[in-house]
């Protein structure tokens, strides 16, 4: 039997109870996350619930390391990043969303194109799920067996 995972919508297996920070989340805090769940980066929203922005474990380890690093390896995002000690100033801004009603083909797509293990779901502007490479792969072992 061939499935049509053009025919799978995102809102059928995304993850919808998604742990996110806020803008004003401090990098002391951001570590306590990283370390309890284990998660690689949450997403940052707003105080009006908007997705803004996402931090990783990339992010704040560049940050921690930013004073152990010689100083022709520093970047100019890497000064500016170090600026900040919150999560809305170390962010990386635009992150790759897809609607609900997007198709896992799609989806798929989206990932490859832009090189990202996850995407996260909104719907105006509000995060409502988020979606990884994993989630796509387990869902089509299931349907094959």
């Amino acid at each position: 039997m061939t499935i049509d995972y053009s025919k799978l919508s995102v809102a059928e297996i995304m993850t919808k109870d998604v742990m996110s920070v806020g803008e004003n989340t401090t990098i002391v805090d951001l570590l306590k996350l990283f370390r309890k769940y284990h998660y690689h980066s949450y997403p940052v929203i707003s105080q009006t619930g908007e997705l803004v922005g996402i931090i990783s474990e990339d992010i704040v380890l560049e940050i921690l390391m930013f004073n152990q690093m010689p100083a022709y390896e520093h970047t100019l995002l890497s000064v500016i990043r170090s600026c900040s000690d919150v999560a809305g100033g170390i962010m990386t801004t635009h992150p790759v969303t897809v609607s609900q009603d997007a198709s896992l083909s799609e989806t798929a797509d989206l990932m490859l194109k832009h090189h990202v293990h996850r995407v996260y779901v909104v719907d105006k502007g509000k995060l409502v799920g988020i979606l990884s490479k994993r989630d796509i792969v387990n869902e089509i072992c299931k349907r094959r067996e």
